[in-house]
């Protein structure tokens, strides 16, 4: 069974990778390692080592806790099951990534305007 803290590191990696537009395979390259590699760790299939990760975070020019932000010491319980795995994951979804990364691609002053318009688009659904 995979560990959740695992999951959550794969999750932030693959988070991080897909903000800044880089693919599996650059990213292998960049610290020289194939692309399957980074799918396990992504998937948490695999963990990511110490050092292996300070040469992801150099990589993804983040720093080592960017990865474990969000970790909740509930998702580390002995109650933790597959199946609640990717329960409610936006960063499974990959049209909600794509979706961020654009928002953030657009200028600020449009980006808040584009916020107050869902804002009120979904207060009205």
């Amino acid at each position: 069974m995979k560990h959740p803290v695992d999951v959550h590191v794969g999750k932030r990696i693959r988070y991080r990778r897909w903000m800044i537009g880089m693919t599996q395979q650059q990213l292998g390259d960049e610290i020289g390692i194939k692309f399957q590699q980074i799918q396990k760790y992504e998937t948490g299939m695999n963990r990511v080592s110490a050092s292996r990760l300070w040469d992801i975070a150099n990589a993804l020019s983040v720093p080592v806790s960017f990865f474990f932000e969000g970790v909740e010491p509930e998702q580390i319980d002995a109650h933790f099951t597959p199946a609640e795995e990717n329960q409610g994951d936006l960063l499974a979804d990959r049209e909600a990534l794509e979706l961020v990364r654009s928002y953030y691609a657009i200028p600020e002053e449009q980006r808040k305007r584009l916020f107050d318009l869902a804002r009120v688009l979904s207060s009205a659904a």
